[in-house]
């Protein structure tokens, strides 16, 4: 369902503009590749090829080759066939940028389709130069289209050294303004080093960045604060765990976006990454805010039990044995209270001597929580979710229900030029559509689709906006004082 308006009519009655916080362009992988080749060389090029297989393999095996490899079915049919000026536009950044006000859209940041897997590319060698050659040629592709498009370049994140080197080269040389950060990617277990290839995909843990890694990645952060980067995240979490069906590609797709970001949202938090850097935006893409409103409040209720506090309540030397006794006797259960007196009434005392290890008997130690204002800090302000147009749980962003009666920050992403937008016309009216039925006010429209892009990126990076057609309504934004001073 969508308004009966057209995305030209909507934005005609708006008084802000739409920023398009997630769109996609498609790479035509052929000539892209020998661009790559001529700028980055042969193992970029090369590397960059390879990893463009990964979905026509799995889909010339059958279904039982893939069942018994345990590969996931993979997406066939999923670029514009009937709908032929999609896909030409999807395919060329200038065609795209000829059809924004067509499309309702007055600014957009467009992030890559084959580069997706990129940050992936498990040999650091191949990944370095893949990732590199690629920026470079998106770079040349969304060349002096800067006013209405901005293209994400890719950071990979194996080690924070990586990282901080493409920041480096992305921001200073090619001019990027938006970084897709890995994250979410398989590391090898060391336990299952030597294990047959076939297999070692099996024997891995995912990297979260935030809490449990080998690798610190605090300098990562202090150099996104530096120049002005928000990190944001398009991982996946289709193809392993509990989204690896090998006959049904729909069962897979469904919430693996939701699931990465979840996870990365929540190591981010547990790891204290949003206490140390307060500044610092993040934002989670494709899932939509759904999950962000239940991580919110699930955090909440653990702490509660799981912080210092709660947890000391648990303290199993607390216990009151000789009460416990007593009501074991009272109600007649003379095995339990045998086997209690032969543990000096201790139910569990083995058990309850074990900790794990942990230095700190808190599980928001890092977070340093000493009042309610904190989880606004640390979660509701930083974090970004990306949504789609037509996915109603949008609603909950802006919901009462929300700790706090917080605001969560949901972008409007149209993901144009992907198969699940058949149509470039329909995600500004598929949104809007929100207001209509009475679940947006106007005023949730306008954080939605303009407003919280703008502090996203604009609180990050004050000059992300100028030279850009929206240039003087995002200013108004983060400068809400001088805009009124202004207009005064």
């Amino acid at each position: 369902m969508s308004s009966h308006r057209s995305a030209i009519e909507i934005r005609a009655g708006l008084d802000h503009p739409i920023i398009d916080a997630d769109g996609h362009w498609v790479e035509y992988t052929p000539v892209f590749a020998e661009r790559m080749r001529a700028v980055a060389g042969d193992k970029a090029a090369d590397g960059f090829l390879a990893t463009q297989r990964r979905i026509s393999d799995a889909l010339s095996a059958s279904i039982a080759e893939r069942k018994g490899r345990g590969l996931a079915m993979e997406g066939y049919w999923t670029r514009q066939s009937t709908n032929t000026r999609d896909r030409a536009t999807a395919m060329m950044p200038r065609m795209l940028y000829d059809r924004l006000d067509e499309i309702g859209i007055d600014f957009g940041v467009i992030y890559p389709t084959a580069g997706l897997g990129i940050p992936r590319i498990a040999d650091d060698e191949t990944r370095r130069a893949v990732v590199r050659g690629f920026n470079i040629v998106t770079a040349e592709y969304f060349e002096k289209l800067g006013d209405r498009l901005t293209p994400a370049a890719i950071i990979p994140m194996h080690t924070p050294e990586e990282a901080i080197a493409e920041i480096d080269h992305a921001t200073t040389q090619l001019g990027a303004k938006v970084g897709m950060f890995g994250g979410a990617f398989a590391r090898p277990v060391p336990a299952a080093k030597g294990i047959d290839p076939a297999l070692a995909r099996f024997t891995v843990t995912y990297e979260m960045l935030g809490l449990d890694s080998d690798h610190d990645y605090d300098a990562v952060w202090q150099k996104c604060r530096e120049l002005g980067i928000a990190p944001t995240f398009h991982a996946g979490g289709r193809g392993f765990g509990l989204r690896n069906s090998p006959s049904n590609f729909t069962f897979n797709h469904i919430g693996h976006f939701a699931s990465a970001g979840h996870a990365l949202a929540k190591a981010l938090f547990l790891g204290g990454v949003t206490r140390r850097f307060p500044d610092l935006r993040f934002a989670f893409l494709e899932g939509g805010v759904g999950w962000g409103c239940q991580l919110f409040a699930d955090l909440i209720e653990h702490w509660e039990r799981r912080g210092r506090e709660g947890i000391a309540y648990m303290d199993p030397g607390k216990l009151d044995r000789a009460l416990l006794g007593s009501l074991v006797d009272h109600y007649g259960y003379e095995e339990i209270a045998a086997e209690l007196s032969r543990r000096d009434g201790w139910p569990s005392r083995e058990e309850d001597e074990l900790t794990g290890g942990v230095p700190v008997l808190d599980d928001y130690a890092a977070c340093d929580i000493t009042r309610k204002e904190d989880w606004i800090e640390l979660y509701a302000r930083p974090y970004y979710f990306g949504c789609e147009a037509d996915d109603r749980m949008n609603v909950t962003a802006f919901g009462p229900a929300n700790p706090f009666g917080a605001r969560l920050n949901a972008i409007f992403s149209s993901d144009i030029g992907h198969f699940d937008v058949p149509d470039m016309l329909k995600p500004v009216p598929q949104a809007y559509e929100m207001v209509e039925d009475g679940l947006f006010s106007r005023d949730d429209f306008r954080d939605f689709t303009f407003a919280n892009a703008v502090r996203l990126w604009g609180t990050q990076n004050p000059r992300f906006f100028e030279g850009t057609v929206v240039a003087e309504a995002a200013a108004a934004v983060l400068n809400p004082t001088l805009a009124r001073a202004a207009a005064e």
